[in-house]
Formats: C-alpha cells, structure tokens, sequence
C-alpha cells in the first residue's frame, strides 16, 4: 500500500515537472533570440564599416584594427572579436533551436548556453499551462518517473528478498 501512495506521489511530482518543460523551452527560446538580436544591434555600426571598407568581412576588419599604430583601434579590436564571437554563437543557438521538438529539447537539456539557461531559471515563473503539448509531455514524465520509481523498488525488493506476499488459496474444492 505505501507502495503504491508512493507511486502516486512520484507520479504527481512527475506530471508537474513535466507540464513546465513546454514553457521552460519556450522562455529559453526568446532569451535567445532577444540576445542574438541585441548583438546584431551591437555590431551593425561596425558591420556597415565592413561592409563599405571590407565587402561585409567583420574579421577583415578586426585584422585592420588590431593592425593599427593607435592603442585605441587595438583595443578596439579586441571589442569586436568578442562582439562578434558572441553573435555567432547565438546565431549558432539560434539555429540549434529551429529543430524539432525534442532535437530542441536534447539541446537545452545538453548544449544550452549556460549563462542564457541561468537567467531563464531565475526569471522563469512556474505555472500549470493546460496546452496539450504541456500536458502531454506531463503525463509522458509523470509514467517515465513512475515505471523508474517502480523499477527501483522491484529491484530493491528482490536483492533485499522483500517481497510482495500474496496469498495462495488452500484449495480449489
């Protein structure tokens, strides 16, 4: 009997991660694009100077800075290869979040930029969405964690020799 209380709990606690995955990913999602649009931003002053000096080469451009006598430009350079590194590497995100449902998923759960995943963790507020896809991945947790919950007392019991006791009829008259 407890057992099974404990099935439900795990059930429970299950089904409610499970309907905030939807909107986790979805938060995730805009951080990103709000992000890469910010950067784009950033580097549109210095990518209409590539484009009129250097046929749109951003790099050709840093080359030119970090080659300049002035320790401004230097410097400078130093700005714009960041700039830059970072605008691709949300382009790069960006991308990786056009997929699929569960490429998209597999991604944020595996290769999520790590300072955009905090700031959706803090800033996410936690509901219960009724969306069908919230629920249906709900459900698809809340039976994941509870056939491993189950699993795991199955095992515990048999290496431990606990086992359910049933009983058997005396006879058949």
């Amino acid at each position: 009997m407890l057992r099974s209380y404990m099935r439900l709990i795990v059930f429970a606690i299950g089904l409610l991660v499970g309907v905030q995955w939807p909107g986790l990913l979805n938060e995730y999602t805009v951080r990103v694009q709000a992000h890469l649009t910010e950067a784009r931003n950033a580097l549109q002053g210095f990518s209409d100077t590539a484009a009129k000096f250097f046929n749109g080469d951003l790099q050709a451009l840093v080359q030119h800075y970090q080659g300049s006598d002035d320790p401004v430009f230097r410097s400078d350079a130093q700005s714009i290869s960041a700039l830059v590194s970072r605008e691709a590497a949300l382009r790069a995100e960006w991308e990786a979040l056009q997929g699929p449902w569960y490429q998209r998923s597999w991604h944020v759960l595996s290769a999520a930029d790590g300072q955009i995943r905090d700031e959706t963790l803090q800033g996410y507020n936690y509901q219960v969405p009724l969306a069908p896809q919230a629920i249906a991945w709900g459900v698809g947790i809340a039976v994941l964690l509870a056939l491993a919950f189950e699993w795991l007392m199955i095992g515990i019991g048999y290496t431990f020799g606990i086992r359910r006791h049933t009983p058997v009829p005396e006879s058949w008259r």
